[in-house]
């Protein structure tokens, strides 16, 4: 239950002034609990397979939980069956959860074999502030140890510091849990710290709901951008490159392509002046925009240039530091001040698509999703205080209809606020900015999702967290306002009356990179992208040699009005190439017979195996050519 706001064990006391609200198990705060108690009985179940293990921590995440542990050697998939036996033996026990408040000093004498949980404990109140979910353990204002009793003998069978809250006992775990996968993880998220084992597992009220998380997990195997990648020969990591750093193959740079010359199209179009800006720059840029203040870990070492030495070696002009660049906005803010400004001049737009380079850790780089370099398509307008909130209307507006151009049109809206430990200027203008940003989400009529704390250090953002076809949610497009930046880069345009005045700051990602974009679009469409953005649109597959020749005439037609088409003249089996250009998920077949070609026709053959037979050669081209330009998914008979 909630009790004024705050979630509590239904053991916990109330009183009658206090409110108190349900917390049903379906919900996103119960469905954390029970994971979190499932959590707990994974652990308890590990020592008692194995009671040399030590504990680190175990937190809910998204659709399920992990366990760290220090073990001397590694899990095996065969563990994983012995742990959930073992599982379900402590859950079938109905095991009481019994919340206890302890200080310091009895928190270490009990679980003074547990040196993770030893270290833990100092960080009392303060973990919440931390990377890796120590808040579970020791995030509120008091130290509690969660005790497993014995509902039959009330003994106490088993314990771990914790904040809770948890369910009233484990029977109510029941048989909708699973383990699912094993890792390695530093304890802390930090690679100066020992490696232990981690237990993922995912938990839901009832077996119904764990089998169809199961089934959409196997979707999403299905639809992994990494394997599709591969498969249609999209991308990939090359080893002599390095850790998160993608090479697009010709197909996929045909997708890439499109993308980006769609989007500078509706840029142009929307009034966006294109800019262009170096890898690199001397450190000073970033001390002035405060990155090297906030952002460093995030960045890539410097590098020490321009130095120079006589010819005894002694160096008579000292290095510069200069860095790979992670954002784009501080080179803009240099453009804007190139030469005196006007009101008239706003709002300046300015696009750029720009590369930049992020150090992400090894255990965190995945796929397109997560890379170490990436371009952004960056945008930052520059508009008065007064015409802030219809720029940013028409912004919010301007990448909602692009997102729906590219297909995704299932969305709602995340404001992130003030991180109170992480910010640079005053609380007036935090409170303005997101007080702007707040009125415009709540215009446009969708959903709004409060994100407290997960501003960047600059200015409050709206982000578009968008649906794909599976329901999962991804963040796409950010919208972030700034105070900050035009005063620490001192930025004036003349007002009206003559005034000198700051112009206020929109940084605008659309994509937020072009690489997760890519991701999310291959995983969103399973690969059969819609026929404006796939490599090869149309094939022609001629039922023998002899209807070749009609089928070069048609694809040259095709091929003359801009459209990706080919002729497989190989000498593999109509059937084959059938099954060749399915898998590579080509929209078009047009398959060409003896009839087809006295008729002066073909046969459509879709992507799901349906098939439209004589379809006139002049009419196939005009439905091909329409579903490229309506931007239309044809992935069956009757969508083209």
């Amino acid at each position: 239950m909630r009790v004024n706001g705050e979630l509590r064990d239904l053991a916990t006391t109330v009183t009658p002034t206090d409110v108190v609200e349900p917390v049903t198990i379906g919900s996103p705060d119960g469905l954390s609990i029970l994971r979190h108690s499932a959590a707990h009985v994974l652990a308890q179940a590990v020592q008692t397979v194995n009671p040399a293990a030590r504990l680190g921590i175990g937190p809910p995440v998204t659709d399920g939980f992990y366990y760290d542990f220090d073990v001397a050697e590694a899990f095996t998939p065969e563990d994983v069956k012995s742990l959930e036996k073992a599982m379900d033996r402590i859950i079938r026990q109905g095991q009481r959860f019994v919340r206890r408040v302890v200080t310091d000093d009895q928190a270490r004498e009990e679980l003074a074999a547990e040196p993770y949980k030893l270290e833990l404990i100092g960080l009392k109140g303060g973990a919440a502030d931390t990377a890796d979910n120590e808040s579970v353990e020791v995030g509120g204002a008091e130290l509690t140890i969660y005790d497993n009793v014995d509902p039959k003998t009330g003994e106490t069978v088993w314990k771990d510091l914790c904040r809770g809250p948890h369910l009233p006992n484990t029977r109510m775990i029941g048989n909708g849990y699973s383990l699912t996968r094993l890792a390695a993880a530093y304890w802390r998220g930090s690679e100066k710290n020992p490696q232990l084992q981690r237990i993922y597992g995912t938990a839901w009220p009832t077996k119904d709901e764990l089998r169809a998380y199961k089934a959409r997990q196997e979707e999403a195997a299905k639809r992994d951008h990494r394997k599709l990648g591969a498969e249609l020969d999209l991308f990939s990591f090359p080893e002599e490159i390095g850790s998160g750093l993608p090479v697009f193959h010709p197909k996929g740079g045909i997708i890439r392509q499109e993308m980006e010359n769609y989007s500078r199209k509706r840029h142009t179009e929307a009034g966006y002046d294109f800019v262009y800006t170096p890898h690199i720059t001397k450190s000073n840029l970033f001390e002035t925009s405060g990155h090297l203040d906030w952002y460093s870990d995030g960045m890539f070492p410097p590098m020490k240039l321009d130095a120079e030495y006589d010819a005894d070696g002694h160096m008579t002009r000292q290095g510069v530091d200069y860095y790979l660049k992670p954002m784009n906005c501080p080179f803009h803010n240099l453009i804007f001040r190139s030469s005196g400004r006007s009101y008239r001049d706003l709002p300046m737009r300015l696009f750029e698509f720009g590369s930049v380079y992020r150090y992400e850790k090894s255990g965190v780089v995945h796929g397109l999703t997560r890379v170490r370099g990436m371009t952004q398509d960056d945008a930052h307008i520059y508009t008065t205080r007064e015409g802030m909130k219809d720029e940013l209307t028409s912004t919010l507006n301007f990448v909602l209809k692009l997102l729906a151009d590219y297909g995704l049109e299932d969305y709602y809206l995340e404001l992130s606020t003030k991180d109170p430990k992480k910010f640079v200027g005053t609380d007036e203008a935090w409170a303005e900015a997101t007080d702007t940003l707040r009125e415009v989400a709540e215009a446009s009529g969708l959903e709004l999702v409060a994100d407290p704390g997960g501003a960047a250090f600059y200015g409050p953002k709206i982000s578009v967290q968008a649906r794909d076809a599976i329901g999962r949610t991804w963040q796409m497009s950010t919208i972030q306002l700034d105070f900050n930046l035009p005063e620490r880069f001192d930025l004036e345009y003349t007002a009206p009356d003559g005034s000198r005045q700051r112009p206020v700051m929109i940084h605008r990602a659309l994509f937020g990179s072009i690489e997760r974009f890519f991701a999310v679009l291959t995983e969103h469409y399973a690969g059969a992208f819609p026929v404006w953005l796939s490599p090869v649109q149309v094939v022609g597959i001629p039922v023998s040699e002899q209807y070749g020749p009609y089928l070069d005439e048609i694809v040259g037609r095709l091929k003359a009005a801009g459209v990706r088409a080919e002729v497989d003249h190989s000498d593999d089996r109509m059937q084959k190439k059938i099954r060749n250009h399915t898998k590579a998920k080509v929209p078009f077949q047009l398959i060409v017979g003896e009839d087809d070609r006295d008729n002066g026709a073909v046969s459509f053959r879709f992507r799901d195996g349906t098939q439209e037979n004589g379809v006139p050669a002049d009419e196939a081209i005009r439905r091909i050519i329409a579903a490229i330009e309506t931007r239309a998914q044809v992935t069956t008979q009757g969508q083209a």
